[in-house]
């Protein structure tokens, strides 16, 4: 009986699950990485499946190793190199990932096997054909899912952990502006831009509003005035404006928000970067004994800890 192997098979089924697994690896390291640095990784690692049909290479392909070399360098073209520590965690994480789906697919093999012997007949097969069909079941089910997890469900526990109702040190930079402020980690300000779905912090006017123009300071009083003509904004604010609507008791209502150059966290003796954010100034205090002067969205708190 001939053998027909469809090496273009075998090889995008390789590259598929390494990207997987790489993509699971992130996920359980909560360390976003994009996608184009996850395929990288992926092909890197699929690269040792050409080597394989290599009669020359073949034997390489098998070394542990340099299989334990070809899973450096693609854990470090996803996530890079900060120090060994770090790097170290995400290379025990991919293995992890890669026994522990290796494990499920065993267990699916014998699950779905009736008989051990027709088991083995069929993997041999399927690897000298288009490939094992429970991995490209694996590949076919776990992309997706994978996808869904990542979006839906890693901000969710990250934002589980976070410490509610904690003060932070708040940096804002806007412009030629810049100050510190005290922030409350809220978990009842939901507040989005529905367009950009980025999360908005509420900030107090009152206690920086010698760092702000004035007509930053009329708009916090009442931010339809720039919808009627009666205020407008300056020329360098006019590009960062956004307008979210919201809701209060039996109101809905119109806010400003502005696109910061830099805003930095502080808790304790650790600060973070939040890239992804809006500020929403209120004219209102927001703490009666001034404990704090803004509302700290707590997605920006999920993004601080995921860039830890």
């Amino acid at each position: 009986m001939r053998l027909v192997v469809y090496m273009d098979a075998i090889w995008l089924l390789n590259f598929l699950a390494d990207s997987l697994l790489l993509w699971l690896t992130s996920i359980a390291l909560k360390r976003p990485a994009r996608l184009l640095r996850i395929l990288a990784g992926g092909l890197i690692g699929s690269a040792i499946i050409i080597m394989g049909f290599m009669p020359q290479l073949s034997y390489y392909a098998g070394n542990p190793v340099v299989k334990l070399l070809f899973s450096g360098i693609m854990v470090f073209a996803v996530f890079g190199y900060k120090r060994w520590r770090y790097f170290f965690s995400n290379l025990l994480t991919f293995y992890f990932a890669t026994f522990l789906m290796g494990g499920i697919l065993m267990g699916a093999h014998y699950f779905l096997s009736f008989r051990f012997d027709m088991q083995v007949k069929m993997l041999k097969a399927a690897a000298g054909g288009f490939g094992d069909p429970v991995s490209w079941a694996f590949v076919a089910l776990g992309l997706p899912a994978a996808w869904l997890f990542s979006k839906n469900r890693i901000q969710g526990l990250e934002m589980a952990k976070i410490k509610y109702d904690q003060l932070v040190d708040v940096y804002i930079r806007i412009g030629e502006s810049d100050f510190t402020v005290k922030g409350l980690v809220d978990s009842g300000n939901q507040l989005y831009d529905p367009l950009t779905k980025l999360p908005v912090m509420i900030l107090s006017i009152l206690p920086v509003r010698e760092h702000l123009p004035e007509e930053i300071a009329v708009l916090a009083e009442d931010a339809t005035r720039l919808l009627n003509g009666s205020a407008t904004l300056p020329d360098e604010w006019a590009g960062r404006v956004r307008f979210i609507p919201a809701k209060t008791v039996g109101k809905q209502s119109l806010l400003l928000a502005y696109k910061p150059d830099e805003v930095q966290l502080t808790s304790g003796n650790r600060t973070w970067p939040v890239k992804k954010v809006l500020i929403s100034f209120s004219a209102q205090r927001l703490s009666g004994d001034d404990a704090f002067s803004c509302i700290v969205h707590p997605q920006m708190m999920a993004e601080a800890a995921q860039s830890a």
